[in-house]
């Protein structure tokens, strides 16, 4: 389907295409009708990755009204940075419409500046729920009124402790009027307790199959060989990419941590994120990334939350994750916005097992490189 079949505006298909995006993934072409029906909770299941923002914000803001300088939508994040991408693609998907604004609020910058912005006409919030309960306490945001509550990566901020927070702010924005669009990857049992509660009975259910979710674009290699050769089997792939950039995986901190020291003695410009960095730091490495002043980002899985680099030419997985959907989730930071991309696994004789595993669930067939 086009997004004019879906019901997309032309003023917002203009400022779609200008970002290189033209076809509709699974999940846009399974919840835009939806919640373009109006009055509708709504729970989606697909991995990260897929253009869920997209599958939310193109409906949200075919309902703000831009003539109301009022928050009429609030949208949660788990991380820093995955709330400032969810601004930064509303914000460019209206460059041809009317002018709808956003303000995105997050723990680790100071918070007397984002109450000053959200002093400004504002219809909808981008925040992460700790930030959001303090700016509630000091009762600088009124989100009494909103008409959608979308909760994104919702299974994420459950396991970095939201719960509470999340009830909060659920139980604080209950109304007849208020609709939930609830987008995670996995529905635990603790996530279940809160659509059960806070979701209203009759609502809209997507599940996005892991094979849909892949990235036909994504070119699926492995390299096996015991774990001693991996970082010269590294070095030679980095040296064939040329001065293409891509981000590095590991399991661990701690192998992030070495692997990052050891790239660096290599004369590589490489930046590392790891969970136990403070926020200045992050950001610092980010910057640095964005701006091309670093080639390669070595990084654990849950550090990499939230991270979107345009134009990166591949992913490699020095260690392979434990379960599949984080592959899905490593592999999406490639091959972007139409464009392709190499995934290169290194694997060891007793990993091979996880290769043949995560072709059967995914639909995908990896080629081995020699």
């Amino acid at each position: 389907m086009t997004f004019k079949e879906l019901g997309v505006s032309e003023d917002i298909i203009k400022g779609l295409e200008e970002m290189g995006i033209h076809t509709p993934t699974g999940i846009q072409e399974a919840a835009i009708p939806v919640l373009t029906e109006g009055a509708v909770d709504f729970v989606g299941q697909a991995q990260t990755g897929t253009g869920k923002t997209a599958a939310f914000g193109l409906p949200l803001l075919a309902q703000i009204d831009p003539s109301k300088e009022e928050v009429q939508a609030l949208i949660l994040a788990p991380t820093r940075e995955l709330g400032q991408q969810i601004a930064r693609q509303l914000f460019k998907f209206t460059k041809y419409s009317d002018k709808i604004f956003t303000e995105a609020v997050y723990g680790g910058e100071k918070i007397d500046i984002q109450i000053a912005r959200l002093n400004r006409p504002t219809q909808i919030v981008v925040a992460t729920p700790g930030r959001l309960i303090d700016l509630m306490k000091r009762k600088a945001v009124d989100i009494r009124k909103i008409k959608t509550l979308i909760l994104d990566e919702a299974d994420e901020m459950l396991s970095m402790g939201f719960k509470n927070d999340l009830t909060t702010i659920l139980e604080a924005t209950a109304s007849k009027e208020r609709n939930v669009w609830l987008f995670s990857a996995t529905i635990p049992q603790d996530l279940n307790e809160i659509i059960n509660k806070y979701v209203n009975k009759g609502a809209r259910r997507v599940h996005i199959d892991k094979q849909d979710a892949v990235n036909t674009g994504i070119q699926h290699q492995f390299v096996s060989g015991d774990d001693n050769s991996k970082l010269d089997t590294l070095s030679y792939f980095l040296k064939s990419m040329g001065k293409k950039r891509g981000i590095i995986f590991t399991k661990t901190k701690t192998a992030a941590r070495t692997l990052s020291k050891q790239l660096a003695a290599k004369n590589y410009e490489v930046g590392l994120l790891e969970g136990d960095m403070l926020q200045k730091d992050r950001d610092k490495v980010m910057r640095a990334f964005k701006n091309k002043n670093l080639r390669l980002l070595v990084s654990t899985d849950v550090a990499a939350r939230g991270i979107d680099v345009e134009n990166l030419a591949f992913v490699v997985h020095y260690q392979m994750p434990d379960q599949t959907d984080y592959y899905t989730h490593r592999s999406g930071r490639t091959a972007r916005a139409g464009k392709t991309g190499v995934s290169l696994a290194l694997v060891n004789q007793y990993e091979l097992k996880k290769i043949r595993q995560m072709e059967r669930e995914l639909g995908i067939r990896f080629t081995q490189i020699r």
